[in-house]
């Protein structure tokens, strides 16, 4: 196991629905230091990538592309799921249905933030059904600028939407991919472990 997958089984918890629960580190009480790692591991990863963005969704996946563009030098950019006074003038939006909220999202960039020739690395927390990736590259391309690629915590391998990002020409790099997760049985594995860990149940 890796560090994150080792984190998973140690603090995550699974709730009915198959729910992966990372809350204790990931995404409500931030665990910095872990945090950090995942960004070093992305800035090896993309090493000799020229970005010039990092851009995510909100909210939960602010905290660790935060830290990637820290790590990278670059400005970090979040796509808004709602309408506020504090952006103003032309925006770039697109649809994506939430997987963890069960409803579609309408986000929205402002253009003045993202530009032609932006070199772009996406990173969230989660990837599910890949809808919220989509919607990014999206965005990017409404832009005219470029997807580099694609940073993520957790991949839920089982539901194909890393396959599908994927199959779309996009590179993606996930830390940790979940190829089986039952919270009936408590279990969880991991791509490229044929153990089977227990985790807890909530």
């Amino acid at each position: 196991m890796n560090f994150l997958e080792e984190r998973i089984v140690k603090d995550g918890a699974l709730k009915e629905g198959n729910i992966l629960k990372v809350n204790g580190f990931l995404n409500h009480l931030i665990d910095v230091d872990i945090t950090r790692h995942m960004a070093l591991e992305f800035q090896n990863r993309y090493r000799g990538e020229y970005i010039t963005k990092v851009l995510t969704i909100e909210a939960s996946g602010i905290a660790l592309a935060c830290m990637t563009a820290t790590q990278l030098n670059v400005p970090m950019l979040f796509a808004k799921k709602s309408a506020s006074l504090n952006v103003d003038g032309d925006i770039y939006s697109a649809k994506c249905y939430s997987f963890t909220h069960q409803k579609d999202n309408h986000i929205f960039v402002s253009k003045r933030y993202l530009e032609p020739g932006d070199k772009v690395l996406i990173i969230d927390d989660f990837l599910a059904n890949g809808q919220a990736l989509l919607a990014l590259t999206d965005i990017v391309r409404q832009a005219g600028a470029e997807v580099v690629g694609c940073g993520i915590a957790i991949e839920k391998g089982y539901q194909g939407g890393g396959d599908l990002v994927r199959e779309k020409g996009y590179r993606v790099e996930s830390i940790a991919i979940i190829d089986e997760m039952d919270a009936d049985r408590h279990i969880i594995r991991f791509k490229g472990d044929d153990n089977i860990y227990t985790i807890n149940n909530i």
